[in-house]
C-alpha cells in the first residue's frame, strides 16, 4: 500500500461469554486473501470442537476485496455483523475469525447479531488502531536559547523528537505528516521569529496510535 490508512496494531485475541456460550475473537493483520485463508484454516485446526468460525475481513487501500461467512449460524447473524463493525472502524487489511463453542442457550437472531458485533469491537479496542500515515523527517537547527521553547511546543503538539545533537547548534530531528509540513514550518518560523533552518532528510511511512 502507498497511502494512509488505519488498521490494527497488532494480532489479538478477546474472548466474551455470553448464555453459557464462548465466543473468542482473534483478529489479524493480513495483505491478501491468501492470508486470511490460512488464519482461517489455523483456527480451525486450534478449536476442532468449536461449533462455528465465523469470519469477515477486508483487504486493499479501498477494502476492494470484502468477505464475510456465517459458517453455519443463522444467515446474516454472523459474518455480516462482523464485517460491519471493520466497515464502521474504517480498518484496512484486517481479518476477523470468531469461534463459537454453544453453550446450549439459543440466542435467537438479535442476540447473535449483537454478540458477534461486540466481540468484533470489544478484540478491536483491545488490540488498538493504529494509522499508517506517509511522514517527512525534518531536521531543525536552532540556537541553545530556542530549544525550551520548541521542545514544549512540540509536546504540547504531540510530536515526537527523533534525535537531538549538541554542537555549535542544536539539531532537533522529527517526524511530521507529509500533509502537514508547511504548517508546521510556519507555526516554527513564527515561534523563533524566523530564527531556524529546516532540512528534509527523507519520507516514509510510520504507524501511530489512533486516539479512542
Amino acid at each position: 500500500m502507498t497511502s494512509n490508512f488505519i488498521t490494527i496494531s497488532k494480532n489479538g485475541t478477546h474472548e466474551l461469554e455470553i448464555k453459557k456460550s464462548r465466543f473468542i475473537a482473534t483478529a489479524f493483520r493480513i495483505q491478501n486473501e491468501t492470508d486470511a485463508l490460512n488464519f482461517i484454516d489455523q483456527i480451525k485446526l486450534n478449536h476442532r470442537k468449536a461449533n462455528h468460525h465465523c469470519f469477515a475481513y477486508m483487504i486493499g487501500n479501498d477494502n476492494y476485496i470484502q468477505r464475510a461467512s456465517d459458517d453455519g449460524e443463522p444467515s446474516g447473524t454472523a459474518g455480516v455483523p462482523i464485517l460491519e463493525v471493520l466497515q464502521k472502524k474504517n480498518v484496512h487489511n484486517v481479518l476477523v475469525v470468531i469461534t463459537r463453542y454453544f453453550g446450549g442457550i439459543k440466542l435467537g437472531a438479535g442476540g447473535l447479531i449483537r454478540a458477534y458485533s461486540n466481540s468484533t469491537s470489544q478484540v478491536l479496542d483491545e488490540i488498538g488502531l493504529v494509522e499508517r500515515i506517509e511522514q517527512t523527517t525534518l531536521v531543525l537547527t536552532i540556537d541553545y536559547s530556542q530549544y525550551d521553547p520548541v521542545t514544549h511546543w512540540l509536546s504540547t503538539h504531540d510530536l515526537i523528537v527523533q534525535n537531538t545533537q549538541y554542537a555549535e547548534k542544536i539539531t532537533i530531528t522529527i517526524p511530521v505528516i507529509t500533509e502537514h509540513i508547511e504548517q508546521f514550518k510556519q507555526n516554527i518560523t513564527n515561534l523563533l521569529n524566523g530564527h531556524v533552518t529546516f532540512q528534509t532528510t527523507g519520507k516514509q511511512f510510520n504507524e501511530v496510535p489512533v486516539k479512542k
